[in-house]
């Protein structure tokens, strides 16, 4: 059965948590069993007393690069965008706008601060080639408008940005964080070290289109978008070289651990673009287990973690989060499968 229909709960308005806790450790936990087919409730900062000396831990060491800002064409109609990346020269960025198909080659906006944009062109996937005007104090001007790409389903601005960024990030590129992660601190990580825990990294940049609710009834027809993604030589000697558990941080981790395997334990390193759609039947090569957060009804997220745990299993704990509300989405609280 691949109806999307299976993969749905209700998720009511009030759970979903709308700014991170002041202790990013402090959130509850969620541990399913997968094996003994059942869950139990912790807390995160228990996670030293859960894992084992010799497990490998994969994070993925992603840092929002995305700004968000606002603007208008000349007419007056409303524009937002996203500005993902920069561009070959100054000033310029490859953006996502909206609405974009209003927004041909030529097209100018006037953005808050004083800013104004050209879009030079449309590239793959809608995205736009915009260029800015050159004005004084261009970047500073950029940071004081520009906000974090946070959510729709968060309302409030974050008042501390790097609270949307992980303890660990460092490769830039990302429109929207690895939200498992950010449950982890600093001292958190010491504490993992000193007790035998190893660490690895890979590197996938989150598009927007993950977090999207599949539209199809058969999710056998939904179409995978694209993320870069890449793997270390050293995470791929880490993995062949693990007598514990591989326990990947977030679903981008284990995307990025399947993507590139090539048997049982058998990482290739290097650097390609994932389509890979992880669901019920999928056998994992690579990954044991996984932290991740709780996500929306009919994502692919929710598909990847019942392909680990099992469509029962899963749906089940959902159900029970809800029940015990727990806080969920990217602000929300933690869910580890193991």
């Amino acid at each position: 059965m691949n109806e999307v229909t299976r993969f749905d709960y209700e998720l009511p308005e009030a759970l979903i948590a709308q700014s991170p806790l002041e202790d990013r450790a402090a959130s509850r936990l969620l541990w399913v069993h997968r094996e003994a087919d059942r869950w139990s409730h912790r807390s995160f900062f228990e996670v030293s007393s859960i894992l084992e000396p010799g497990d490998l831990l994969v994070l993925n060491d992603t840092r929002v690069s995305a700004v968000r800002i606002h603007g208008h064409k000349p007419t007056g109609g409303e524009v937002e965008a996203l500005l993902l990346r920069e561009g070959t020269q100054e000033r310029e960025f490859i953006a996502l706008m909206r609405p974009g198909k209003r927004l041909p080659a030529g097209a100018r906006v006037d953005f808050e601060g004083d800013l104004s944009a050209t879009v030079l062109e449309t590239l793959v996937e809608g995205q736009k080639r915009l260029l800015f005007d050159d004005v004084p104090d261009f970047s500073t001007r950029l940071r004081e408008v520009g906000q974090a790409p946070l959510p729709p389903y968060i309302r409030s601005r974050l008042a501390n940005p790097e609270r949307y960024q992980t303890v660990y990030a460092r490769a830039v590129g990302s429109a929207a964080a690895p939200t498992a992660g950010l449950h982890f601190t600093e001292s958190l990580l010491g504490e993992l070290k000193a007790k035998g825990i190893r660490f690895a990294t890979v590197t996938l940049d989150v598009g927007l289109d993950t977090f999207r609710p599949i539209q199809v009834d058969d999710v056998d027809q939904h179409p995978m978008h694209g993320e870069r993604c890449h793997v270390p030589v050293e995470t791929a000697e880490a993995v062949a070289a693990c007598r514990g558990r591989i326990i990947a941080v977030g679903t981008t981790s284990v995307r990025t651990l399947e993507t590139l395997a090539r048997g049982p334990r058998e990482l290739e390193s290097g650097e390609t673009v994932s389509r890979l759609f992880i669901r019920p039947g999928y056998s994992f090569r690579i990954v044991d287990g996984m932290f991740t957060n709780f996500h929306m009804p009919k994502t692919t997220m929710l598909m990847m973690i019942s392909a680990l745990a099992g469509v029962e299993l899963i749906m089940d704990a959902y159900r029970d989060a809800v029940a015990e509300k727990y806080r969920f989405l990217s602000f929300g609280d933690s869910m580890l499968i193991l």
